[in-house]
């Protein structure tokens, strides 16, 4: 690890734990004051980048979405001075035109989930309100789909995400519905991450790895954990090339408007700014004190 050095965060699926061109490889548990994350945090350098990779579910996929830290995953990155997030995650889709191991770059999100109380990390006497009209990077998904052309690899560019709790697989009642509100893809996981990020000054977006018809499609069986994993596993070499190629056309400084995010959110006066609360939140509250 290259001490102050803007670095790259990948949050992965299972099938990702190892990319071909990482170098200096290392390995760390990174302690935060939200628990503990979802594994040790992997890093290395690749196109003289410095990259930092996660197992959304640990190694082995021993964590269900519900279970999922994720204040603790994306603080530990943060903490890591990662100030790009590029999230692989498998979702179903709910369109005819998405298939199976087919990739969409969403652009929004809607929120179905009932765990909002640990999506934030503020509170404690710190009050703040990210802007997430626009909660994926646009230009961070940009070189994803510039990354995906020069691989010669089609991506759907722009859709939403619809984010449900889980574990459970949607009912053919709930897909239906989803279906009728326009949304794309679906998945347990990835909308936490992107309000995090957003509130770390993190840059994010996302490659939704399509590996099922969710259960709407009656012609087609509906979806399972094993039919998951198999396109997963496909899908994940069709991600490893796109993470090659996307690496080193992502800028060295951080000087998106994500980047600066907290500059118009941060709502409690600084001197009424909890003591606790300020050294808890340190990574992402330092250039503020």
């Amino acid at each position: 690890m290259r001490d102050g050095v803007p670095a790259i965060g990948i949050i992965g699926v299972s099938g990702l734990y190892q990319m071909e061109g990482v170098e200096n490889s290392t390995e760390q548990r990174v302690e935060t004051p939200f628990g503990e994350p979802s594994d040790a945090v992997m890093g290395g350098t690749m196109h003289g980048r410095q990259i930092f990779f996660l197992p959304r579910h640990g190694r082995g996929h021993r964590i269900l979405p519900h279970e999922l830290n994720h204040r603790a995953n994306i603080y530990a990155l943060r903490s890591l001075n990662v100030r790009w997030i590029i999230c692989v995650t498998a979702v179903g889709s709910l369109q005819e035109k998405y298939h199976p191991r087919h990739v969409l770059l969403p652009d929004q999100f809607y929120d179905r989930t009932s765990q909002r109380a640990a999506h934030t990390f503020f509170g404690e006497g710190i009050a703040a309100h990210v802007g997430f009209a626009d909660p994926i990077s646009p230009p961070l998904r940009a070189l994803l789909q510039e990354a995906a052309d020069e691989a010669g690899i089609r991506m759907h560019n722009g859709g939403t995400y619809v984010n449900m709790d889980g574990p459970a697989f949607s009912t053919r009642a709930e897909s239906e519905l989803n279906r009728r509100h326009g949304f794309d893809v679906i998945g347990m996981t990835n909308l936490p991450e992107a309000k995090l990020a957003r509130e770390a000054e993190i840059a994010l977006a996302t490659m939704a790895m399509i590996t099922d018809y969710d259960c709407w499609k009656l012609e087609e069986e509906a979806v399972s954990a094993q039919a998951v994993l198999g396109h997963l596993l496909a899908n994940a070499e069709t991600a490893k090339k796109v993470l090659a190629n996307v690496i080193p056309r992502i800028p060295p400084e951080p000087n998106w408007p994500e980047h600066s995010a907290l500059d118009t959110a941060l709502i409690t006066d600084r001197k009424l700014w909890p003591a606790e609360t300020v050294r808890k939140l340190g990574p992402i509250l330092s250039r503020f004190v």
